[in-house]
């Protein structure tokens, strides 16, 4: 598959604003191969523009239309905040998934992962897996790349 491996996933994490999660996912799918470390600044642009934030805790930062060039492959990288971190207006994002994709990969891979994530039980056990082996298998039945 080659969208999220465990590298790509970090559970329990903190943060002190909604760009250090971000520049998280965005180093993620650096480290992955997917972009070059330029890719995090658009990702910074794009939420700077217009919030990433879907709402029911959920924030899907990518990058800017412009930075779609600088995508070497399809890639998505996760982060669950138990303690949430503020996405502005007091939105808390608790799931935040950085994702590059190239062509029409974009929005098949934001619409499959909103629809993952929109169904509550779905959710409650991707902010409650255990590992990232566990939370890999909820993405992969449930979001086709």
């Amino acid at each position: 598959m080659g969208v999220l491996s465990p590298a790509q996933v970090k559970l329990n994490v903190r943060a002190q604003d909604k760009y250090e999660v971000i520049r998280l996912v965005g180093q993620l799918l650096v480290q992955a191969g997917h972009v070059p470390v330029e890719y995090i600044d658009r990702m910074i642009e794009r939420e700077d523009s217009l919030s990433t934030y879907m709402g029911g805790g959920l924030a899907i930062p990518h990058g800017t239309n412009e930075s779609k060039a600088l995508i070497r492959s399809t890639g998505m990288a996760v982060a669950v905040l138990p303690e949430g971190v503020d996405f502005g207006d007091g939105q808390l994002a608790k799931l935040v998934i950085g994702i590059a994709a190239i062509g029409d990969d974009h929005m098949d891979l934001l619409t499959s992962v909103a629809v993952l994530c929109a169904d509550d039980d779905n959710l409650e056990r991707i902010l409650h897996a255990p590992s990232e082996a566990t939370l890999i298998e909820i993405f992969e039945t449930g979001v086709a790349p």
